[in-house]
């Protein structure tokens, strides 16, 4: 891949950045000339890319749920780079492929925390410094399952369309202060969470039932959901906010 450093000078704090696209998208962001904040409540892991990326990154330990720890990242980001002009709201979790009459009260709010209510706290983390430097792009990692959902995940499938309309909705608010918010809906992926989100073993027989729900007839990779972050994130797209860019080989036609 040609270094075409769309995004030389920027910094960015990049959530669930220890694997899977979030770790996709913090390499793709250092190879195009940003530094990384590599965030994810799993200390080794972050680590671990960190120092993959040498100095242009640093490791964050966040539960994300809690505000008062997203807080304390935010500074700390800032802190180490002296400026932060991209988040990217990754991380997210899945229950279980299952019936909807079989999941509990704990495993809802679970799902409602980390995928809706932590971007609730890197808003109100981040907003006050855009707003000292005069900008900003949020990126929110959302899903196809916000848009076209399946069967067996409906609380999941909730906590995404929920994503997808606080992307506009932020992106709206935010426009007249030259802040963008942008979101990126991938197909299912070929990350730790597809055994989950199958509900079944991971095996070719398996795989090949959801993959042919996918026009282009394959899955999802980290690259394809870093590609995109990088466009959004880069000065390319300075006209962009409020879209939901389905990285989904068709799958929502």
């Amino acid at each position: 891949m040609a270094d075409s450093q769309r995004l030389k000078g920027k910094t960015a704090l990049v959530t669930g950045a220890a694997s899977g696209f979030g770790r996709g998208i913090a390499e793709r962001y250092v190879a195009e000339g940003a530094r990384v904040a590599v965030l994810d409540i799993n200390e080794e892991g972050a680590k671990a890319v960190a120092s993959s990326l040498g100095n242009a990154a640093t490791p964050l330990i966040c539960d994300i749920t809690d505000g008062a720890a997203v807080n304390g990242a935010v500074d700390a980001a800032i802190s180490a780079f002296g400026e932060i002009d991209i988040l990217v709201n990754n991380a997210g979790w899945s229950n279980r492929n299952t019936p909807v009459m079989d999941t509990d009260e704990e495993t809802f709010d679970k799902l409602f925390a980390i995928n809706v209510k932590s971007i609730f706290h890197f808003t109100k983390a981040i907003l006050p410094h855009w707003r000292s430097i005069g900008r900003g792009v949020m990126i929110n990692v959302g899903s196809t399952a916000g848009v076209r959902p399946r069967p067996g995940l409906v609380w999941y499938n909730a906590t995404k369309a929920t994503v997808n309309n606080i992307t506009k909705s932020l992106a709206i608010e935010l426009a007249p202060e030259k802040i963008r918010v942008c979101g990126i809906a991938p197909v299912m992926g070929e990350t730790g969470l597809l055994e989950t989100f199958m509900g079944v073993p991971d095996t070719p027989e398996n795989r090949a039932k959801f993959i042919a729900t996918i026009p282009l007839g394959r899955l999802s990779k980290p690259s394809d959901i870093a590609g995109a972050a990088v466009y959004l994130a880069s000065d390319d797209a300075e006209l962009v906010t409020g879209v939901n860019l389905e990285i989904d080989g068709g799958r929502c036609i």
